[in-house]
C-alpha cells in the first residue's frame, strides 16, 4: 500500500493532499514496517495545510471536511513507535504556527482534538519527545487572542473549570533543562496578556495559583544557591567568576518573568507575587541577614552580600509600589515589626496590599505568630523615635557585634566600618532606592537620601501655599505616607547621618578607589553644588584626609611611575567626573558578588615588582582626584573638563638632553647623539656576551630615560642610540663587593590601564604580569661608576621636580579649605 506514496504527483496539490489523506486513513496500527511512510505523510501533510492556508482555502476544506485533525490523533492512538509521536508533535507545531488565516486557526482549536493531543500520556522519559510537546503547546500559546482562548477552556456557570494547556504546562515549569522552562514561561506570559477575566480568575485561584508559591520557592533556592557560590569564591578566588554569572543571569531572567507577569495587569497575581516575595525570601532570608552580628542559617540564610544585591535587583526590575515602599519601610525598623494579617494598609491608607502606619502602645507591637497565609500587615509602632537621635551620638567607633533594631542603621554602619563588598553593597542599595520611581519621597525623606532638588521643590510649594500646613495640604492623597515618619527636623538628622556615613567613608584608607567614587555619585545626588549641607568637621575630615593623600602624591612622584603621573592624572580626573556626575552609578550590582580582583601587589613583594607600585598609583590617584572634585563640589563650583596643572616648559639649553642633541619628542633607536655626558661601560645581555655601551641618563620635561649607545668609529664622541629604557623606577644601586658595577631595575615602558570595571565585565580575562628587567653596567673603574650613578640621581630630581611643579596648583587645595 506505502509503495504507491511514491508515484508521481504535483507535490503542492489538492490531489496531492487527498491521496495521502485517503493512504493515512487506511493505516490500521502504525509500527516498524509502515512507520517511515507515516512520517512522511504526516510531513508532507503540514506542508500542505501551510501551502494552502496562503494561496488557496480549498486545502483547508478538505481538511475539515475529512477531519485530519481526528486522523492524527487516531494515529497517535495507534502507533507503537515513540519516533510517530514525534512527528505528529512537530506537524501540529509547524500547521499552528504557519496558520495566517483567522478562520483556519478558529477551526483547529473549535474540537477537542487539540485538548486530546494536549492531555494525552505521552512517555515523557524521551527527553526529545518532551522538548517536542513543549514546542507544542507553547505554538498554541502563540496563536492565544480574547477569542481563541475561550475553545480552549471549559466553563461552568461562566467560570473557567479546565485549562488543559495551562495545566499541562505549569507541571514542567521547574524542569531541569533551562530551555523547557523558558518556553512554559513564554506560554504562560502568552495567557496571562490576553486579559480574559475569567481566565485571569483560574490561574489566580487555588490550586492554580500554588505555581506562583512553587516559583517564589524556587526563585529562593537559586538565591541560596547563589549566596553558596559567593562564598566558595572567597576561597576559590576569580576561577568561580563564571559559574556566579550564571547563577546571577538566572535571577535575573526570573525576576525579569515576575516583572513580565505583573506588567499583565493581573491585580490578583500582582499582589499574591508581592506576598510571596516578601513572606518566601525577604522577610525570613534577605532583610535579616543585614543587621549586624546576625548568624546566617547554613541552609536558608543568605549572606549580607548577597541579600544586598537581591534586593537592589528586585527593587530594579520588578516594579511593584508596594514591594517597594514596604522595603524601605522596613529599613526604618525592625524586621520583627512586620507580621501578616488578612488586610493590608500603607502608612493609613488602604491599597488592597500595602502597610500599615499605627500609632499604638509598644506591648502591642513587634512580631506574632501567624500562619494562616493571608496578606502582610506592617505595624511600624514608633520610627520617629528610632529617627531622633543626634547624630553625634552614634559612636564612630567600629562596632560589628552590635544588632541594630533599625536596618538603615546598619547600612550606614557597612558604609563606615565595613570591608569593601559591604560598603560597595550599602551604597549600592541607597542608590537604587534612590532611582526607585515607586518608592515614595516621603520614604526617601525618611531615609535620609531625598535629594536636595527634589527637597527644594518640596519647600517651593510650601511656600505657594503660603500656610505653616502646607505639606499636609499638598501631600495628603492617599499616595503619600502619612503620620510624617518623623518631623522636619528627624528628616534632617537623617539626611545628616547619611553625609556623615558618606564623609567618614572618603577618610577610609582600606576603601577601593572605585567603591569610593560609588560614594562620591551619591552624594553629588544628594546635595547638588551645595555647600550648605557640609558641617565644619566634614571638611576639617575632608581637608586632613586630602592631607594624607598629598603626601602620597608626593612619595609617588619620587617613585617608580612618575612620568606616568600626571597622565593617569588628567585621564582620571575626566573619569571621575563622567562618573559622580552620571544619571546613574556606573557599576552594575552584580559586581559586589564578583571575587575581588587580585591585585598582583598581593603576589609579588612591593619592592621588588614595579607593577605593585603602578596599581598603587593608580589607587592613590583615583582617591586623590576624587577628593579634589569633592573640594570644588563643596564650594559649590562647577568640575572643571581638566584639572588645574601647569603647562610644560622648553627644555632647558643646559641640560643633558639638549647637549645630547635629542629633541623633545625624545630618544629614538639607531638615532645619533653626542656622547659629551655618556660614561663607557660594558653589559652582558646574554651570558657570554659582554658589549661595550656608553650609558646616558636624560631628562626632558616630565620624561626620562636611560640610553646605551655604541661609539661611531668615524665620529668621536658622537654615537648611535641602540637601547632605551624608563629612567624612571630605576632604583640606581652600586655593588657593595664590587665598586665599579651599577645595578638598575628596568620597569616596562608603559603600564596597563588598571580599570575595576574591565575585570567586571571581562572576570576571566586576568592582567599580563609585566616583569622587570635587571641592568649590571661595569665600569673601567670606581669613579665612572659614582659618575653615572650621581647622573642618574640627578635626573631623576630633575624629573622629580617638574612633575611637582606642573601638579602644584593640585596640591594647594587645604588653604582654600582653610579659607
Amino acid at each position: 500500500m506505502w509503495f504507491s506514496f511514491w508515484r508521481s504527483r504535483e507535490r503542492f496539490s489538492l490531489d496531492e493532499f487527498r491521496f495521502l489523506t485517503d493512504q493515512l486513513m487506511k493505516v490500521q496500527v502504525v509500527n516498524e514496517v509502515n512507520k517511515d511512510f507515516v512520517i512522511e505523510a504526516l510531513r508532507s501533510i503540514a506542508e500542505l495545510i501551510t501551502y494552502g492556508d496562503q494561496h488557496d482555502v480549498a486545502y483547508f476544506e478538505f481538511f475539515m471536511e475529512k477531519q485530519v485533525m481526528g486522523e492524527f490523533v487516531r494515529i497517535l492512538r495507534i502507533s507503537r513507535t515513540v519516533i510517530v509521536s514525534l512527528q505528529l508533535l512537530q506537524t501540529m507545531s509547524i500547521v499552528i504556527q504557519n496558520l495566517k488565516n483567522e478562520h483556519s486557526i478558529y477551526y483547529m482549536f473549535s474540537n477537542e482534538h487539540i485538548n486530546h493531543l494536549i492531555t494525552y500520556s505521552f512517555d515523557f522519559r524521551n527527553e526529545e519527545l518532551l522538548s517536542y510537546y513543549i514546542s507544542f503547546l507553547r505554538a498554541i500559546s502563540g496563536k492565544l487572542n480574547k477569542n481563541t482562548i475561550s475553545l480552549l477552556v471549559k466553563t461552568d456557570n461562566e467560570e473557567v473549570v479546565s485549562f488543559p494547556l495551562y495545566v499541562e504546562a505549569i507541571r514542567f515549569a521547574f524542569h531541569e533543562e533551562s530551555m523547557i522552562r523558558t518556553a512554559v514561561r513564554a506560554l504562560t506570559l502568552n495567557v496571562y496578556h490576553v486579559g480574559d477575566e475569567a481566565v485571569n480568575k483560574f490561574v489566580a485561584s487555588d490550586p492554580h495559583a500554588n505555581y506562583f508559591s512553587n516559583l517564589v520557592k524556587f526563585f529562593r533556592e537559586q538565591c541560596i544557591s547563589l549566596d553558596k557560590l559567593v562564598n566558595a569564591s572567597k576561597c576559590m578566588g576569580p576561577d568561580t567568576s563564571g559559574s556566579i554569572l550564571s547563577s546571577v543571569d538566572e535571577i535575573e531572567d526570573n525576576l525579569y518573568y515576575f516583572s513580565d507577569v505583573i506588567s499583565a495587569g493581573i491585580p490578583d497575581i500582582g499582589r499574591l507575587i508581592t506576598d510571596l516575595m516578601l513572606k518566601v525570601l525577604i522577610f525570613p532570608s534577605v532583610l535579616p541577614s543585614l543587621r549586624m552580628a546576625v548568624v546566617k542559617d547554613s541552609d536558608t540564610g543568605i549572606g549580607t552580600a548577597t541579600s544586598l544585591y537581591l534586593l537592589c535587583c528586585i527593587l530594579r526590575i520588578v516594579k511593584i509600589k508596594d514591594l517597594a515602599n514596604i522595603v524601605a519601610a522596613v529599613l526604618l525598623c525592625d524586621i520583627e515589626t512586620f507580621v501578616p494579617v488578612s488586610e493590608a494598609k500603607l502608612n493609613g491608607f488602604m491599597v488592597n496590599h500595602d502597610m500599615s502606619h499605627e500609632n499604638q502602645d509598644s506591648e502591642n507591637s513587634g512580631f506574632r505568630s501567624d500562619s494562616d497565609g493571608q496578606s502582610l500587615r506592617v505595624l511600624i509602632p514608633n520610627i520617629s523615635s528610632s529617627l531622633n537621635s543626634h547624630p553625634e551620638d552614634d559612636s564612630s567607633e567600629p562596632d560589628h557585634g552590635r544588632t541594630y533594631s533599625a536596618l538603615r542603621e546598619a547600612l550606614l554602619s557597612y558604609i563606615t566600618t565595613g570591608d569593601d563588598v559591604q560598603v560597595s553593597g550599602s551604597l549600592s542599595m541607597l542608590a537604587t532606592l534612590l532611582q526607585t520611581k515607586e518608592l515614595e519621597e516621603s520614604m526617601l525623606d525618611a531615609l535620609g537620601i531625598l535629594p536636595q532638588r527634589k527637597q527644594q521643590k518640596k519647600l517651593l510649594l510650601e511656600a505657594l501655599v503660603g500656610e505653616g500646613s502646607a505639606e499636609e495640604q499638598l501631600f495628603s492623597s492617599e499616595n503619600m505616607v502619612k503620620d510624617g515618619i518623623g518631623s522636619e527636623m528627624d528628616c534632617y538628622f537623617q539626611k545628616l547621618k547619611v553625609l556623615d556615613a558618606l564623609v567618614s567613608l572618603f577618610c577610609r584608607s582600606n576603601i577601593s578607589a572605585e567603591t569610593l567614587w560609588d560614594g562620591g555619585w551619591l552624594l553629588r545626588q544628594l546635595l547638588p553644588y551645595s555647600k550648605a549641607d557640609f558641617r565644619s568637621h566634614h571638611l576639617e575630615l575632608l581637608k586632613d584626609t586630602f592631607h594624607n593623600c598629598t603626601s602620597c602624591i608626593l612619595d609617588e612622584i619620587k617613585g617608580s611611575w612618575p612620568d606616568l603621573l600626571i597622565m593617569v592624572l588628567c585621564d582620571e580626573w575626566r573619569k571621575c567626573k563622567r562618573t559622580i556626575e552620571a544619571s546613574s552609578p556606573r557599576k552594575d550590582p552584580k559586581s559586589m558578588l564578583l571575587p575581588a580582583h587580585k591585585s598582583l601587589s598581593e603576589e609579588v613583594a612591593s619592592g621588588e615588582s614595579s607593577f605593585a607600585a603602578g596599581e598603587r598609583l593608580f589607587e592613590i590617584v583615583k582617591v586623590f582626584v576624587l577628593l579634589h572634585q569633592l573640594h570644588i563640589f563643596s564650594e559649590g563650583k562647577l568640575l572643571p573638563d581638566q584639572p588645574p596643572i601647569h603647562p610644560t616648559v622648553d627644555v632647558m639649553e643646559t641640560s643633558r638632553a639638549k647637549r645630547a642633541g635629542i629633541d623633545s619628542l625624545g630618544p629614538k633607536q639607531s638615532a645619533e647623539l653626542s656622547l659629551v655626558d655618556a660614561v663607557p661601560c660594558r653589559i652582558a645581555f646574554e651570558r657570554g656576551k659582554e658589549r661595550h655601551f656608553h650609558f646616558l641618563a636624560i631628562t626632558i620635561g616630565t620624561s626620562g630615560w636611560l640610553i646605551l649607545a655604541d661609539e661611531l668609529p668615524v665620529r668621536p664622541s658622537f654615537g648611535v642610540i641602540r637601547v632605551v629604557a624608563p629612567l624612571g623606577g630605576c632604583n640606581p644601586r652600586i655593588d657593595e663587593k664590587h665598586m665599579r658595577w651599577l645595578h638598575l631595575r628596568i620597569r616596562p615602558s608603559s603600564f596597563p590601564c588598571i580599570d575595576g570595571a574591565k575585570h567586571t565585565a571581562h572576570p576571566k580575562v586576568k592582567s599580563k604580569a609585566l616583569v622587570d628587567g635587571r641592568w649590571t653596567l661595569a665600569f673601567r673603574d670606581e669613579d665612572s661608576c659614582k659618575a653615572a650613578f650621581s647622573m642618574i640621581v640627578e635626573e631623576l630630581k630633575l624629573l622629580s621636580s617638574e612633575v611637582e611643579r606642573r601638579i602644584k596648583p593640585m596640591l594647594v587645595i587645604e588653604r582654600t579649605i582653610d579659607t
